[in-house]
């Protein structure tokens, strides 16, 4: 492994981890390259921004890659921080771009033509008590989010248990839930490499979110993908954010163990009183956030209280009906332990 300005490059696997810039707390997401026979294949590309247009304009030059070089462009998950790029270096290249038909959807159902999320997120968020001060916020937010994913890519899709040859090497794709619908990590059975994106981080715990017309039930998905994930046999792993790491198996044991953790934290609250989602989020979290951070904080701690419904450990029972300018009159709903 040598280290070049911000580029790492591990020899051994013809795989080069490039931090693109974005937004904080994150601060940059892992971009890889792969060289191989076949050509560069480009994971992950990071969002449409200024920066990261500008990164990948100094990636090119710095790798001395031309538009005949890459030959795929692969997407593990949906997330603008992950897809955005895609369609951009699509036209650059005229590579085909990879994901998921899962991951797709969810493109289309966050950012395309007929999206109705700008009015179905802020429904939801109010049905569970978020404040208007909140509320008001979220459609510009959401809608800022529409150039870091343009242009959309034309994709191809990727299924579970389909390999891909990257970097002169078969991969093999492995479908999850929880953070995002039909997220792809890839598996090198060989060497025992996973490519994981979101699906496992080495110190932080990946979002899981509680989302309109998605995943009813995330934290279980992204519990049984954990599980699933924590079968495979992995000497190094190369996430989306943060750096490389070799403890793959205990992280996702981990992982589980933390949102376990959450629950009966969630749990002994209910049984104190019955609380609004909102009051379990500002619990959990506290109010001292931006819109986006309030926005992951507020979905996580409903995909907590939909699994302890599921449980069966929580009811979901009716609150006071409350009236918006801008929403009109609604229903909210309190969580009450069982």
């Amino acid at each position: 492994m040598i280290m070049n300005s911000q580029i790492e490059v591990w020899e051994d696997y013809s795989l080069t981890r490039i931090p693109v810039p974005m937004a904080p707390p994150l601060r940059y997401v892992n971009s890889y390259v792969l060289h191989g026979e076949e050509g560069v294949t480009i994971i992950d590309p990071g969002p449409h921004t200024q920066e990261g247009g500008a990164a990948w304009e100094a990636i090119r030059r710095e790798l001395k890659l031309a538009p005949q070089d890459i030959c795929s462009i692969v997407i593990t998950h949906h997330h603008p921080d992950h897809y955005g790029l895609a369609g951009y270096l699509q036209q650059w290249s005229g590579a085909p771009v990879y994901m998921s038909h899962r991951a797709h959807e969810e493109t289309q159902r966050m950012w395309g033509p007929d999206s109705t999320m700008n009015m179905a997120l802020p429904e939801l968020y109010k049905a569970h008590g978020m404040p208007s001060e909140w509320i008001r916020q979220l459609p510009a937010h959401m809608e800022s989010f529409i150039t870091q994913v343009s242009p959309s890519a034309e994709v191809t899709y990727i299924h579970e248990g389909d390999e891909l040859i990257m970097g002169g090497q078969g991969w093999r794709a492995i479908e999850s839930a929880g953070h995002a619908p039909g997220h792809l990590s890839f598996y090198d059975v060989r060497r025992g490499l996973m490519l994981c994106g979101d699906a496992v981080l080495p110190q932080i715990s990946p979002n899981v979110s509680l989302m309109p017309g998605s995943d009813p039930q995330p934290l279980e998905s992204f519990i049984n993908s954990l599980r699933k994930l924590g079968k495979y046999e992995v000497a190094q792993a190369f996430p989306g954010h943060r750096r490389p790491f070799t403890h793959f198996t205990e992280r996702t044991v981990m992982l589980i163990r933390h949102h376990e953790e959450r629950l009966e934290t969630v749990q002994a609250m209910l049984a104190k009183q019955p609380m609004s989602g909102f009051a379990v989020c500002s619990a959990l979290f506290g109010t001292e956030l931006g819109i986006h951070q309030m926005r992951f904080a507020m979905s996580e701690a409903l995909a907590h209280l939909i699994e302890l419904v599921r449980r069966e450990l929580a009811v979901q029972i009716p609150g006071d009906r409350v009236r918006d300018d801008s929403y009109g009159a609604s229903e909210t709903y309190l969580f009450a332990k069982k």
